[in-house]
């Protein structure tokens, strides 16, 4: 049977060209300016719902301002309040959606990695009307984290009615997510970064420059309605620590990473002791709402959002017994009611907890070590940043998001100095983070480094097999295969480039193709191309040439000459390419010194 060869056999091909930057990051670009406006106006409506329910809850009047529930004049009965507000969220839950459970940030990463960024519609209202409720009836949660979700869920949903493709759509997400964050605290550089460190895994302009312009869109947004200031302004500018002063914030630092890490421990602890509950999830948010109830009975500074806690313990206005008091029971409050699966988010208690364990940690060193130049608003101010890279490991994001919210620019060298700590003891006692414990419990791996791609720096000429064996293209079957049975034996690849009488590749068969009994033996060689050769210039990197052989599902590929000849100088095959993997492995292997120390008479 012969086979008559397709039109376009000789056209050969080849890895596409990357596309420039242009119009299609343009049209991602306006979308996330968009995106960040909704989620800016999204925000403020969540924290006037939040406020609203506030001033219902505690206070029984109708009215928008903010408001602590601190204030409030109701005696024990204020632990009602917590526990209705958890029985309504567990409903929603229940007959709503289970996705609007949890503090935000790795729910959204989940819908990243296993289901192309798609969150369904609902979460962009059920979300932030169940936190509002939950935060405005006392839970000590922040509203960053569900504002986070919240506008991300709107990035998805802009990413399924737009025509874009999965990474399109996970850019969007991530702007909307990164723009919440920004027009909750006006930290568009921070928010930047915590949708690379925790949402995006990845460092491409084609994400970074939509990210951006969102967090910048929705710090204008909230400068419109709440001004410039700081989100948690320090009375007085912050002296420059000296250098034994940075020694001991490292060690502040780790001391808080340790705390962190303990922290994050013991959340998941209380969430598995939930998951043995003979009872319904949808009454967990209400045994864990008791437990907050009571705290803010003890202590009312306990309920709600607290960013004004942040702001009295930064500016060492809240000090000794009653700071620790605040900082346990908030602490026990909020890991015990976030356990139970209701809304809300982490950030802000993880600052109120770390702000208070660096203040308190400051305040002891300065009583027994007078001479160290210590400043407890510093020590404050690294311990909220420590805390939440000890928690998350978002060792930038930490560091600038506590500049940026206190304006504090002496501020910057204790923090990246504490921060490191903390993330160098977060590193060696936890294997996960607060974000992908839940992940990893899953099954979902869950890589937080970021490392050029091995195989985008490696040329195709480099690991190619040389000293190909090309058959002529007019070759009969019957030689072929009496060359096969003979020397041909010896070969040890499985495919044979076919060139013309010019030395340039027309296709490419197999052993399987050559020894095929239906083809008669008088059948030329190039009648049995059924395709276009698939092949790369020696000058294509490895990481373009694995995904041509995806792309066009083929276990090899000749390499032809970059002069334009289309002469076969070599073959990369799938082995080839893990063979490349063995360079990455021998760097990360510890080496012998290359130079010792010099030894006498020499």
């Amino acid at each position: 049977m012969a086979l008559d060869p397709p039109t376009d056999a000789l056209a050969l091909i080849t890895p596409p060209e990357p596309p420039p930057p242009g119009r299609r990051l343009l049209f991602l670009c306006g979308a996330a300016i968009l995106l960040a406006i909704g989620a800016g106006l999204l925000a403020e409506a969540l924290m006037a719902l939040i406020a609203l329910v506030t001033n219902l809850a505690f206070y029984g009047r109708y009215s928008a301002a903010a408001t602590s529930p601190a204030g409030n004049h109701l005696g024990f009965w204020v632990v009602v309040i917590p526990v209705a507000g958890a029985l309504v969220v567990g409903l929603m839950a229940r007959y709503g959606s289970p996705a609007i459970r949890g503090h935000g940030i790795p729910e959204v990463m989940e819908r990243i990695l296993l289901h192309e960024s798609r969150i369904a519609p609902g979460i962009t209202a059920l979300k932030p009307v169940s936190t509002a409720i939950s935060i405005g009836t006392g839970g000590p949660f922040g509203a960053e984290g569900p504002i986070i979700a919240t506008g991300g869920a709107l990035g998805s949903l802009a990413g399924q009615v737009l025509r874009v493709t999965a990474d399109e759509r996970k850019t969007l997400l991530a702007a909307g997510a990164a723009a919440g964050m920004a027009a909750t605290f006006g930290a568009p550089v921070s928010s930047t970064l915590l949708a690379i460190e925790l949402l995006l895994f990845e460092y491409r302009p084609r994400s970074l420059a939509p990210v951006a312009l969102a967090t910048a869109t929705a710090t204008a947004v909230h400068y419109l309605f709440h001004g410039i200031e700081p989100v948690f302004a320090i009375p007085d500018i912050i002296s420059e620590p000296a250098g034994p002063a940075l020694v001991a914030y490292v060690v502040l630092g780790g001391l808080v990473g340790l705390i962190a890490v303990l922290v994050t421990k013991g959340l998941y602890a209380i969430e598995d002791g939930f998951e043995r509950l003979p009872i319904h999830w949808m009454w967990w948010p209400a045994i864990g709402a008791l437990a907050v109830g009571l705290a803010g009975w003890l202590e009312p500074h306990v309920l709600g959002v607290g960013y004004d806690n942040i702001t009295a313990i930064l500016g060492g206005s809240l000090v000794g017994r009653a700071l620790l008091v605040l900082a346990v029971l908030k602490c026990v409050a909020w890991a015990i009611a976030l356990g139970s699966g209701t809304a809300g988010g982490t950030l802000a208690p993880l600052f109120t907890i770390g702000g208070a364990a660096g203040s308190l940690l400051t305040g002891a060193a300065i009583a027994t070590f007078p001479g160290l130049g210590l400043d407890v608003r510093i020590g404050a101010l690294v311990g909220m940043g420590a805390m939440f890279t000890g928690a998350s490991r978002a060792l930038l994001t930490s560091i600038v998001f506590a500049f940026e919210t206190t304006r504090q620019p002496l501020g910057l060298l204790p923090l990246l100095a504490g921060c490191t700590g903390a993330y160098l003891i977060s590193l060696l006692r936890m294997r996960t983070t607060i974000m992908t414990e839940r992940l990893a419990r899953r099954g979902v791996p869950v890589i937080t480094e970021y490392a050029v791609d091995h195989l985008s720096q490696v040329a195709a000429g480099e690991f190619a097999s040389r000293g190909v064996i090309t058959l002529p293209a007019g070759q009969t079957l019957a030689a072929t295969r009496a060359w096969l049975a003979g020397a041909g034996a010896i070969a040890t690849h499985q495919g044979f480039p076919l060139v013309d009488e010019t030395g340039a590749v027309v296709g490419l068969l197999t052993r399987r193709d050559l020894l095929a009994s239906e083809f008669p033996e008088t059948l030329q060689l190039r009648a049995l191309v059924h395709r276009a050769p698939v092949v790369a210039s020696e000058s294509n990197t490895l990481r373009e040439v694995a995904d041509l052989m995806v792309h066009e599902k083929v276990g090899r590929v000749p390499l032809i000459a970059r002069d334009g000849s289309r002469r076969v100088i070599g073959i990369l095959s799938r082995s080839d390419l893990l063979s490349a993997h063995e360079r990455r492995l021998d760097a990360a292997r510890p080496a012998a010194p290359t130079y010792g120390w010099p030894t006498s008479g020499t």
